[in-house]
C-alpha cells in the first residue's frame, strides 16, 4: 500500500469513529465546479469532535477535500482533515460571522506523512487514559469541577482539557500538576452541560439518539415559555433532558404553535356571564377550542368554547355587557368509519394450550377418591 492510501485510510476509520468526526459534515454543492473557478486559497479543516478552523493554503500542491493535513498551531503544528475548499468556504466564514480581509489565518504546511498520522493516531489513544488520570488529579486537590474530555493536538505537544463547573475555579495548581505528569501544554476550556452530553452523546426519551450529538451545531436558548405555548404540563422531570437543561426539541414546533394563535383571545381575561366569572382553564390550539370553568382552583363545571364563540364574549364584556350564559359548543360531529377488523381480545383463555385429558383424568381420580365406602376397593386396586 502507497504512503497516499495509508493516510486516506486512516483518514476514512477516523471519519467512522464513535468521537462525533462527521458532526459538521458539510455538503460541497459547488464541488463539481471546474477549478479555475476557484477563487481562493483557504480552506475549511475539522479537529476532533466539533472544532473547526480557517487556514490557508501554503503548501505547493492543491488541496482536496478529505485530505489528511499538518497545519499550523500554537505551538508546533496540529494534525486534521479538510472538509472545504474552494468559494463555498468564504460562504461558511460569513456564516460565522469572520472576515477574510481582517481574520488572521493560520498556514496548512503540507499534507500529512505516514510518520504524522502515525504520532497523531498515538496521541488520540492516549485520551482517554488521561482523561481518567486528570479526574483523579482535580478530585485530589479538591477542586469542583469535572473533566469531559481531553484532546491532544497532532504533535503530543499540547493538550486541551474540556471541564464542566458550577462556579469559578482557580486550576493554576492543577495546571502545574498535569503539565508535570504529561510533559505537554495545557489549555483549560470550559464548556457547558449542553456541550458536555453534546460529546458523549446517549439516547433520547424519543428513542433516537441526542440531537445535540447527532447533527446540532449550536445551541439556541430555550425557555419554559415554549412548553406554555404549545399547552406542555410544566414538570420539571419531563422538560429537563439528559444535560439537566430544558430539552431542545421543545424550540422544534413552537413557530407552528405560534402562528396558529396569533388571533387567540388572550387567557388572562376572565369570560363575564350573569351566572358568574369563567377563567381559562385549557387549550386545543389546532382545534381552536377552549375550556373554561367558573372556579380557578378546582376543575368543577366545565365549558368548551370556539375560539371565535370566545372573541365574541370578550368583545361584549369589553363593552360592559353580560352574556346570559356559556352553553357548550360541541365541535362537528366526526364519522366515523367501518372498521375492517374484529377485536377479540379476552375471547380467548390463557388455558386453552393445555393438555384438557390430564385434567379430566385427574378430577375423574378425584372423585373416585372422595365416593363413600369405595376407599377399600380403591386400596386394594392399587395393591
Amino acid at each position: 500500500m502507497e504512503q497516499q492510501d495509508i493516510i486516506e485510510h486512516k483518514a476514512s476509520k477516523c471519519d467512522s469513529c464513535g468521537d462525533r468526526c462527521g458532526k459538521l459534515e458539510v455538503f460541497d454543492w459547488l464541488g463539481d465546479l471546474p477549478d479555475s473557478l476557484s477563487t481562493t486559497d483557504i480552506v475549511e479543516v475539522q479537529f476532533k469532535n466539533t472544532r473547526k478552523g480557517f487556514y490557508r493554503n501554503t503548501s505547493q500542491g492543491p488541496i482536496q477535500k478529505g485530505d489528511v493535513v499538518a497545519v499550523e498551531a500554537s505551538p508546533g503544528h496540529d494534525i486534521g482533515i479538510v472538509t472545504l475548499t474552494g468559494d463555498l468556504v468564504l460562504l461558511q466564514m460569513k456564516k460565522n460571522n469572520i472576515s477574510p480581509s481582517t481574520y488572521e489565518f493560520k498556514r496548512v504546511y503540507r499534507r500529512a506523512k505516514p510518520v504524522d498520522v502515525e504520532k497523531w493516531e498515538e496521541a488520540k489513544g492516549l485520551e482517554k487514559t488521561t482523561m481518567l488520570e486528570s479526574r483523579r488529579i482535580a478530585w485530589d486537590l479538591g477542586l469542583n469541577m469535572k473533566i469531559g474530555d481531553v484532546e491532544y493536538q497532532g504533535d503530543r505537544t499540547k493538550a486541551i482539557f474540556y471541564y464542566i463547573a458550577d462556579e469559578r475555579v482557580d486550576f493554576r495548581e492543577l495546571i502545574k500538576v498535569l503539565a508535570e505528569r504529561f510533559k505537554v501544554r495545557i489549555e483549560m476550556r470550559q464548556i457547558g452541560a449542553r456541550q458536555e452530553a453534546g460529546r458523549i452523546g446517549g439516547i433520547g426519551p424519543c428513542g433516537r439518539e441526542l440531537c445535540c450529538s447527532t447533527w446540532m451545531t449550536n445551541f439556541v436558548s430555550v425557555t419554559t415559555n415554549a412548553a406554555r405555548y404549545q399547552e406542555i404540563s410544566l414538570n420539571p422531570q419531563k422538560l429537563a433532558g439528559q444535560c439537566g437543561k430544558l430539552k431542545c426539541c421543545l424550540n422544534y414546533e413552537l413557530d407552528a404553535y405560534l402562528d396558529a394563535q396569533q388571533d387567540f383571545p388572550n387567557t388572562a381575561f376572565p369570560l363575564e356571564t350573569e351566572d358568574g366569572t369563567y377563567y381559562h382553564f385549557k387549550t386545543d390550539v389546532f382545534k381552536r377550542l377552549m375550556w373554561y370553568t367558573p372556579d380557578r382552583d378546582h376543575a368543577g363545571k366545565i365549558v368548551m368554547l370556539t375560539v371565535d364563540k370566545v372573541k365574541e364574549v370578550v368583545a361584549l364584556n369589553k363593552k360592559g355587557k353580560r352574556v346570559k350564559n356559556l352553553s357548550d359548543e360541541a365541535p362537528a360531529p366526526v364519522v366515523q368509519k367501518e372498521i375492517g377488523y374484529q377485536n377479540v381480545v379476552g375471547q380467548e383463555s390463557i388455558t386453552r394450550f393445555d393438555d384438557k385429558s390430564k385434567k379430566s383424568g385427574k378430577k375423574r381420580k378425584k372423585r373416585r377418591h372422595n365416593k363413600p365406602g369405595n376407599s377399600n376397593e380403591t386400596i386394594s386396586q392399587q395393591d
